[in-house]
């Protein structure tokens, strides 16, 4: 998909997502993300919440829904940052959180 058929979908300017694309602006919202991440799953078969996520983050941002989790729980915070020294790699987040669903 070209970024002239990506930005239509997604009704921004070309200009903007290939100075997106680039680095030449500032990340965009996360409402604009979400809709970019929707038409490149679409078209690529991909997870749209994941690619969402990856996007959102990529942007320096954190994903709403997860903000207000934060806010409405601090101690999932005290939680994150007790842990967040001790787990470093994707591998040891993926173990962590297999054995919490695993209930051990």
């Amino acid at each position: 998909m070209s970024q002239r058929v990506l930005a239509e979908r997604v009704e921004i300017d070309f200009t903007y997502l290939s100075k997106i694309e680039n680095k030449r602006v500032k990340p965009p919202s996360e409402k604009v993300l979400k809709s970019i991440a929707t038409e490149l799953a679409r078209e690529l078969g991909l997870d749209r919440q994941k690619l969402a996520d990856e996007l959102t983050i990529l942007g320096g941002k954190v994903p709403s829904d997860l903000a207000i989790t934060l806010f409405k729980n601090p101690q999932a915070v005290s939680f994150l940052r007790s842990i967040g020294e001790d787990v470093r790699s994707p591998e040891e987040w993926q173990r962590l959180i297999q054995s919490g669903q695993s209930g051990g």
